[in-house]
């Protein structure tokens, strides 16, 4: 198997600004989920503006209108399949990764017909986190297993890559610009991305100790991510291999987890390993951040999604709500 590991340049800036008035400035608006202890795992955006999210312990997939404040749920046939990650296409199907069953699911939302789309090594058993190309292929990692998947939505194919580092624990995956995938490696300190056509695996490190768990796009096509383990922020630019990091505003401790990027570049995560959980926005061009309090408390913001018009969509594991952030 061929592998790739590339050594990065690293540049420490430490705590950028403390606190700002900012985090004021932002509203979270939350809804209870219909079915009690669902665990609302990850939240997308649908072209239409709906908010999904998974009911990772209910076995279901959710629709929120947040217009009316409505919901529609849609139960999986498959007992038990731990619905995790899900993305919409384009047509609006809801795409999702069922990591207790070992299957990649979609949901046809018009009919509630529901595809799954099985893996071809059975040691591929934890479908995680899925994006889409620019070109209509779905991507997924698969945690534990240490594959990536692509997944043809034409064909209904499905190739398989192992990832080089053993126990690396592909988590969270991003397509660049370029239409390249990049994903983190959270079981150790390393980034990564898969040549779209060949599948070749190539590794990035940053720091040491460092475990990324999530990813998001900036505008110009770098790479944000949350590093869990040691409590920051971190940037690492694909063309020149340079990364940076700033010190989360909780600290030690703070766990920093799920991120996303709006429209105009500001970085949007959540601080999971502080009660009540914090929403912080950090300016790349101030290098400042501003923290808003989670009104629920959060119950752990695993992950995010930002809209066009620059809401970002959050599902509260742990307080069974998902909800909505947006600036004043």
């Amino acid at each position: 198997m061929k592998l790739s590991l590339r050594i990065c340049s690293v540049v420490f800036l430490g705590t950028a600004v403390a606190l700002g008035a900012g985090g004021a400035n932002v509203v979270i608006k939350e809804w209870d989920v219909p079915t009690p202890h669902s665990r609302p795992h990850d939240p997308a955006v649908a072209p239409d503006g709906s908010l999904w999210y998974t009911g990772q312990m209910a076995n279901k997939l959710g629709r929120l209108d947040p217009q009316t404040g409505q919901f529609r749920e849609y139960p999986l046939k498959t007992p038990e399949s731990g619905p995790h990650g899900l993305v919409a296409d384009r047509d609006g199907n809801i795409w999702f990764t069922a990591v207790f069953k070992g299957y990649v699911g979609k949901l046809n939302p018009a009919t509630g017909e529901i595809t799954e789309y099985h893996m071809p090594d059975a040691r591929a058993t934890d479908p995680h986190t899925p994006v889409f190309d620019q070109q209509g292929i779905l991507w997924f990692t698969l945690e534990e297993s240490n594959f990536v998947g692509r997944l043809d939505p034409h064909t209904g194919e499905v190739k398989l890559k192992q990832v080089p580092t053993a126990h690396a624990v592909p988590y969270g995956i991003v397509v660049l610009p370029s239409g390249v995938p990049y994903f983190c490696e959270f079981g150790t300190n390393k980034l990564a991305s898969i040549d779209p056509k060949t599948m070749t695996i190539t590794e990035y490190a940053v720091p040491q100790g460092a475990r990324p768990r999530r990813l998001a796009v900036a505008p110009d096509g770098t790479i944000f991510y949350t590093d869990y383990e040691r409590g920051y922020l971190g940037h690492f630019d694909p063309a020149s291999k340079k990364v940076e990091e700033w010190k989360s505003p909780a600290g030690d401790g703070s766990e920093p987890y799920g991120i996303t990027v709006t429209a105009d570049g500001i970085v949007w995560y959540s601080e999971s390993g502080v009660k009540p959980n914090t929403l912080v926005r950090f300016d790349p061009k101030t290098k400042s951040f501003a923290s808003t309090p989670v009104p629920s408390g959060g119950g752990v913001i695993r992950n995010m999604a930002a809209t066009k018009d620059g809401r970002v969509y959050l599902a509260c594991s742990g307080v069974n709500k998902v909800g909505i952030a947006q600036l004043r």
